[in-house]
């Protein structure tokens, strides 16, 4: 890897980082609000709306100037979105002003990579990508349940400026201040990002045009035997993902007994196991046996469904563990380890499946294209599954029903990829047979 990866891999982790720690200071926004509990997940779901709605027109901007700057300017939309939500805009629309520029962030990140390296090195960079990411979730979610704890919002609080009065009087706030001073970091890591060379045809402007071309990819794409499977498989992932976040959060609530901050930092040791699985896949799976890993999809779900049967009553509160405020309680570990164990199976999962995603797409289109119908597919299973979920708690379902039902249907959705997957390498195996019995 490269000087210019690393530069890539530090702007993505800052981005990322800012990303995750003014979500959770846009929940404690909504709880000072008092919004209702199915709002909750509606910050994601507005977060991924930009995705779906400008998946046409992000895969063309992404390849209509150097990478690097379409990173700058994105980053750019992200602290804007923070300003809107500093001052008094609904958080729902501030976090979608975040989406705006994450969604034309994301083909530039990934398609800067098959730009700079061979096809070869595209798993382990994904793994480097991912495992980074993953890292920048754990510490921007653990960051904004810190800034919004008690203690370290009261020392931030604290602060006043001679003569210059803020507005700023809440833990959410002080907490979206700081998101923005990460924002600024990234920034200016964007700026250091040289141009590849890459440079492809003129891109279209016509929005008609545009759609046309966004739907011809999104058509290839899903026709190629390789290509429709690892879309299958990251879409299922993504918005997983995302619903699982929220469902975290609201079963550290009702099993665990835990408030806000404390949920954070629990939803971060999921992210824990991710890293890890992303790194392992890194380095044991290449690009040719990537489709191998496809039965720890189904093994992730039905580890989700476990999280179900257990609550915090099950063991005697115990500390084992008491460093300054940390503290470590034997009831807490098998959650622990479930959490970890979700994440170690859904990270080796993907991370293989996205670099397939990102070879095939790179082979049959352009990068910053084929990334869009990736981020479109993606962003519907997040705006369908979260919908989904805030209807269930809307309905005020049972947490330990929903996750059930999240874990049965991730199983069999991937049980139904393998067959898929199966049904197209045995029409591959007959047409090759087929052209040696004509030779």
């Amino acid at each position: 890897m490269n000087r210019s990866f690393y530069t890539i891999m530090a702007a993505q982790f800052f981005s990322s980082l800012a990303d995750n720690a003014l979500l959770i200071a846009a929940i404690a926004l909504l709880v000072q609000l008092q919004a209702p509990a199915w709002m909750t997940p509606l910050l994601k779901l507005f977060f991924v709306l930009s995705y779906v709605l400008l998946a046409a027109f992000v895969g063309a901007f992404a390849d209509s100037r150097p990478k690097g700057n379409v990173m700058f300017i994105t980053n750019s939309i992200k602290f804007v979105g923070c300003i809107f939500m500093l001052f008094g805009a609904h958080p729902l629309l501030s976090y979608a002003i975040v989406g705006l520029g994450a969604a034309a962030y994301s083909p530039a990140k990934y398609g800067i990579l098959t730009e700079l390296l061979p096809p070869e090195k595209l798993v382990a960079a994904n793994g480097w990508i991912e495992g980074l990411t993953v890292s920048s979730i754990i510490l921007g979610t653990v960051l904004g349940g810190i800034l919004i704890s008690s203690d370290v919002s009261s020392s931030l609080l604290s602060y006043d400026m001679p003569a210059v009065e803020t507005g700023i009087d809440t833990p959410a706030e002080s907490a979206i201040l700081i998101t923005m001073f990460i924002y600024m970091v990234a920034a200016l890591i964007n700026l250091r990002i040289p141009d590849t060379g890459a440079r492809y045809l003129a891109q279209k402007t016509n929005p008609i045009e545009l759609i046309k071309d966004f739907a011809h990819c999104f058509v290839t794409l899903w026709n190629d035997r390789l290509g429709q499977i690892s879309l299958a498989v990251t879409t299922l992932f993504w918005g997983a993902g995302a619903t699982l976040q929220f469902i975290v959060i609201k079963w550290a609530e009702v099993s665990l007994h835990m408030n806000l901050s404390q949920g954070a930092i629990l939803q971060a040791i999921s992210a824990v196991g991710v890293a890890g699985g992303a790194v392992w896949a890194a380095w044991r799976v290449p690009l040719r046996k990537s489709l191998t890993v496809l039965p720890y999809g189904i093994a992730m779900g039905v580890v989700v469904c476990t999280l179900a049967l257990y609550n915090s009553d099950m063991l005697p509160d115990t500390v084992l563990l008491n460093f300054y405020s940390l503290k470590l309680h034997l009831n807490l570990l098998p959650a622990y380890f479930l959490l970890m164990l979700v994440g170690w199976l859904a990270g080796y999962f993907v991370v293989p499946m996205n670099a397939l995603l990102q070879h095939r797409g790179h082979v049959l289109m352009s990068a910053g294209h084929s990334i869009a119908v990736q981020n479109f597919n993606e962003n519907i299973s997040v705006l369908f599954m979260l919908a989904t979920y805030a209807l269930l708690i809307w309905f005020d379902f049972p947490v330990k029903y929903v996750i059930i039902g999240f874990g049965v249907v991730v199983s069999l959705i991937m049980y139904m990829v393998m067959r898929r997957h199966a049904a197209n390498q045995a029409e591959y195996d007959s047409l090759h047979l087929i052209g040696e019995h004509k030779h």
